[in-house]
């Protein structure tokens, strides 16, 4: 049976924006209630006292799950380096029969100096090259033959390193993801082993994205 908790609770995990505000202490309890006032009443088909969901609204304020929330904390405290690279461009190809073939042809090229940066990522119907943009000829001599999707250049990455067992704490790249959508960043690329987290932002936006991420610690 449906509750104005369990309400409060559903809107706000559907509202990354609602949660870090709340997290934050930075929205008036006074005018969301209001706000919500509606949709709960829907919700619960019966209508609802402001006063009642302020009093929800003020218990969501702990974490919905405190273990996890500790152990994400923790993971944060404990983040490696994290590395800029910039001057990168990004490639996508659609895939074909002879794509791989394209692709060994560089990574032969990429054996032999490790100052490159290079990262490939194959979908079911495309794929991704990001690559230093001093190897952009490079990449279009290897692939010449393939059907190019689409070029961006002015890149950078993030590289964050990640400590181990990160892939058992639920909400990491979300917590992530969330802070960096606050601050109105958008990604243009996501790349991930099992250590290693690296996003690829516009470079306009590296140096906005960097202090976020670097404030994850604090």
């Amino acid at each position: 049976m449906k509750t104005i908790a369990s309400c409060v609770q559903e809107i706000i995990m559907s509202s990354p924006f609602l949660e870090e505000g709340l997290s934050r202490q930075i929205i008036n309890f006074s005018a969301l209630a209001k706000d919500l006032n509606q949709p709960i009443s829907e919700m619960l088909r019966k209508p609802v006292k402001d006063g009642a969901i302020m009093m929800a609204l003020r218990r969501q304020q702990n974490p919905l799950n405190l273990d996890n929330s500790i152990r994400l904390k923790k993971v944060f405290k404990n983040l490696g380096d994290i590395t800029v690279r910039s001057n990168l461009s990004d490639f996508t190809f659609q895939n074909s029969n002879t794509l791989i073939n394209s692709h060994t042809q560089v990574l032969e090229k990429m054996s032999s100096n490790h100052q490159i940066f290079y990262a490939f990522t194959r979908g079911m119907f495309e794929s991704n090259i990001i690559i230093s943009t001093s190897e952009k000829g490079s990449i279009l001599n290897a692939f010449k033959n393939e059907t190019q999707i689409g070029l961006q250049d002015k890149l950078c990455a993030i590289s964050i390193y990640l400590p181990k067992g990160n892939s058992k704490i639920a909400g990491l790249y979300y917590q992530i993801f969330k802070r960096l959508a606050w601050e109105k960043i958008t990604l243009y690329e996501v790349v991930s082993t099992t250590n290693e987290f690296t996003l690829v932002v516009e470079d306009y936006l590296v140096d906005k994205a960097f202090s976020v991420i670097k404030r994850l610690k604090d």
